[in-house]
């Protein structure tokens, strides 16, 4: 017999082996002890096993990358003392008829290069900017939360300013 002979039979033995598939069984001696095993004995019942959750850990290569992804994020953000909006204020309400904002975003010290100040809205990302102007149309009515980010050249947050909340007023139809 040639070697490819005896692997096609070999795989055409696997392919058409029966699945295997252990049972458990559990069984009550007359003292009320219970004990389970994977043979049958008398008066035993079958059990059925739910599947095992199985978890697959990322290799050390990765999780070493990941940690030094994540010093560098922090290295990068130490940068910046602070990151801020210079408007709208903290609370502060006023009326816009087309629902159109105008942030302001500043750091200290200035944005380094090839990083962006982003604006989040509502915890949504709603733009990005070097000069530190995002005007966001169609904003609408309401109390809202926003928070400004630095971000490196790969969109990475490195640095996030404190939350600041505002109101927006705009004309309705029903009043």
């Amino acid at each position: 017999m040639n070697p490819k002979s005896g692997l096609v039979i070999s795989l055409l033995f696997v392919l058409t082996a029966p699945a295997v598939s252990a049972e458990v069984y559990r069984n009550v001696d007359a003292y009320g002890n219970v004990t389970y095993s994977d043979e049958p004995s008398e008066g035993s019942e079958t059990i059925d096993v739910k599947p095992v959750t199985t978890i697959t850990l990322p290799k050390p290569e990765v999780v070493e990358e990941t940690i030094k992804l994540r010093e560098e994020v922090q290295r990068q953000g130490a940068a910046y003392e602070s990151v801020s909006f210079t408007s709208p204020n903290n609370n502060q309400a006023f009326h816009s008829g087309s629902g159109d904002v105008q942030f302001e975003v500043r750091s200290t010290p200035p944005l380094q290069s090839g990083h962006k100040y982003e604006v989040t809205l509502d915890g949504q990302p709603i733009g990005q900017s070097e000069s530190g102007s995002i005007l966001v149309n169609n904003v609408f009515r309401g109390t809202h939360e926003a928070r400004a980010h630095i971000v490196d050249e790969n969109g990475v947050q490195i640095k996030t300013g404190s939350q600041i909340t505002f109101t927006v007023h705009r004309p309705s139809a029903l009043n």
